[in-house]
């Protein structure tokens, strides 16, 4: 008799009640979709010259290509038509990245339409560093109508190696 009692134990399984997990993942899970955080990437778009690309005919007058050269010790701003612009010293451990902007809004109020701008940095140039001047040459900080606004300077930018 005693091997039937445990026998009928044995058919006898409690079935898992699921419903309260159920109902905790059916809040849950929306709750999550609700309040995840979407990150938006910033890209800058660069534009890289060519080999054999040369946007000049000899015959032609040379234009204005703005160009800023990163060295170790200065800034130096330049053109390929009158040779260089302004030297912006380092001080301290970091360049002057105000006086490098009020320049580019000088050299944008003498030329509008130009939108083009070429950086020229050193190999041990710092990632930040570089980041920072492009900053500079894309935009400005302006008040318009008691509003902070992001004003163009030279939003194309391209960039290569400085020369030694």
């Amino acid at each position: 008799m005693r091997k039937r009692i445990s026998r009928s134990r044995q058919k006898e399984q409690d079935e898992l009640n699921i419903t309260a997990f159920m109902n905790l993942m059916v809040v849950l899970v929306p709750f999550l979709l609700i309040t995840a955080v979407f990150t938006h990437l910033s890209i800058i778009e660069l534009h890289l010259p060519g080999l054999g690309d040369s946007s000049q005919n000899k015959k032609d007058k040379p234009t204005f290509n703005l160009q800023v050269t990163i060295h170790n010790d200065a800034l130096l701003l330049s053109d390929t038509r009158g040779g260089l612009i302004r030297k912006i010293d380092k001080t301290g451990k970091t360049f002057n990245f105000k006086t490098l902007n009020a320049t580019l809004k000088q050299i944008k109020a003498r030329f509008p339409d130009k939108t083009n701008a070429t950086i020229l940095a050193e190999p041990n140039t710092e990632y930040d560093t570089l980041v920072q001047v492009m900053d500079a040459v894309r935009m400005y900080t302006a008040v318009v109508d008691g509003k902070v606004v992001q004003a163009e300077l030279f939003p194309d930018i391209s960039i290569g190696d400085a020369p030694r």
